[in-house]
């Protein structure tokens, strides 16, 4: 795995004039731009001038000057302008007090290269931050071995059977049928498969994730098993990248969220808890709405999603069983099926289906959101909430209020019964 930079939020000062001697004390009065500010004698620790701080020294002291807005007996220009000294104080103390909100203020993007895919779900799992990463959907995979074997086979089938079905809808052109066959044939590929992808976090995040991630490596359940070596990995990057602070630890018995740790009960009010199965793949473009909550736990008995464009048992039978080749050899599939725990509000459901109910969408998590919204429908003794899902029961997005810029002019996508 390779972890580089790309970019963070702190600025090159060039606060030089700021500069001062060890040992030297501050105190009086300084103006600076018509601007009074009083400075009261103190000794402080010392960095000569902004330029000469580090990378991670100056994210300190951002955080230092943050630090000082609850308690500013002036405005904020005088936080910026006061000694570099004072603001590195007071990063000192709120790191070492567990007031760390302030380093959520420092923002840092890393490119992640070959990482593997459950790691990137991880920390896709963990607020707040932001991705953008290299699509299986849309890209062609490059497997090895057996499922290079595999995704190749079964690329060239969907691609007839999606042609087949299909192929004289306007909608359906060449290159739409290659990406659809190419986004069912990567359910054959190892969840552990590597990709690529822009992550931007805090600096408070990022550290307590490392804190998390060390934590996971001492697990023995066999998904902790499998991640640990990618984790020690990131988390030895991160250390030599020089954004590891030892004092930055979360202190409220927090862990990585996205595997649970046990069954949930399902309630269906104002807010909704609902357990279902669903693929690895699928649950990696769900947990994208940063507003709902995920977990998932791994079944003893491996079962596998199924394609509805493999409409007959030769075919289906076919695809477990070429499934089932792939897992003999320890790999943990994309296809593979897991338990799923959902949990937001009804309001956050409604907003997933505005990305998810569309014929753009992969159909596993859209006939996934569907059937959700019909339970909770089913399920619920709310009247107000039932009848807001009730608007949308059934319909693809652009068919219960959501104006689309590209419409698609799929019959059975916009109805939800199409099959790829």
């Amino acid at each position: 795995m390779n972890i580089r930079v790309v970019a963070t939020s702190v600025p090159k000062s060039e606060q030089s004039v700021l500069a001062r001697f060890p040992g030297e004390k501050t105190s009086g009065v300084r103006t600076d731009g018509g601007k009074i500010y009083v400075y009261e004698e103190k000794e402080l620790p010392v960095h000569p001038t902004e330029m000469s701080l580090s990378e991670i020294e100056r994210m300190r002291k951002s955080a230092g000057q943050y630090a000082g807005v609850c308690y500013m007996p002036h405005d904020f220009d005088a936080i910026l302008n006061e000694l570099i000294g004072k603001s590195m104080d007071r990063a000192n103390m709120t790191l070492n007090s567990g007031h760390h909100s302030v380093y959520d203020h420092v923002r840092i993007t890393l490119c992640l290269e070959d990482i593997p895919k459950f790691l990137a779900m991880i920390l896709n799992n963990e607020k707040d931050y932001s991705t953008s990463e290299k699509s299986a959907r849309f890209t062609k995979s490059k497997p090895t071995g057996v499922e290079l074997e595999m995704y190749e086979k079964w690329c060239a089938k969907f691609e007839k059977l999606i042609y087949a079905k299909y192929g004289k809808v306007k909608y359906f052109d060449e290159k739409r049928i290659r990406k659809l066959a190419q986004e069912n044939a990567r359910y054959m590929i190892s969840s552990f498969m590597t990709t690529t992808m822009v992550y931007t976090v805090s600096l408070r995040q990022l550290n307590y994730i490392c804190n998390w991630l060390e934590e996971l490596s001492r697990g023995d359940d066999k998904l902790s098993e499998l991640v640990a070596p990618y984790a020690k990995q990131f988390v030895e990057n991160i250390k030599k990248s020089g954004y590891r602070i030892e004092e930055l630890q979360d202190g409220k018995g927090r862990s990585l969220s996205l595997i649970g740790k046990r069954v949930r009960n399902e309630q269906w009010g104002e807010m909704y808890s609902a357990n279902y199965m669903g693929s690895l793949a699928m649950l990696a473009q769900a947990q994208r709405h940063r507003t709902i909550q995920y977990e998932m736990m791994l079944p003893e008995m491996e079962s596998y999603f199924v394609p509805p464009i493999l409409e007959t048992e030769d075919l289906r039978n076919e695809w477990l069983e070429d499934m089932s080749k792939v897992s003999r050899n320890g790999i943990i599939t994309q296809g593979r099926l897991v338990h799923i725990n959902e949990r937001g509000s009804y309001e956050n459901l409604i907003l997933k289906t505005r990305e998810r109910l569309c014929t753009c969408a992969q159909l596993e998590i859209n006939d996934s959101t569907n059937e959700l919204i019909n339970r909770y429908i089913k399920s619920t003794d709310d009247e107000f909430v039932r009848s807001e899902l009730e608007k949308i029961q059934g319909k693809a997005r652009c068919a219960s209020g959501f104006k689309c810029t590209t419409p698609c002019g799929f019959a059975e996508g916009i109805d939800l019964s199409r099959i790829v």
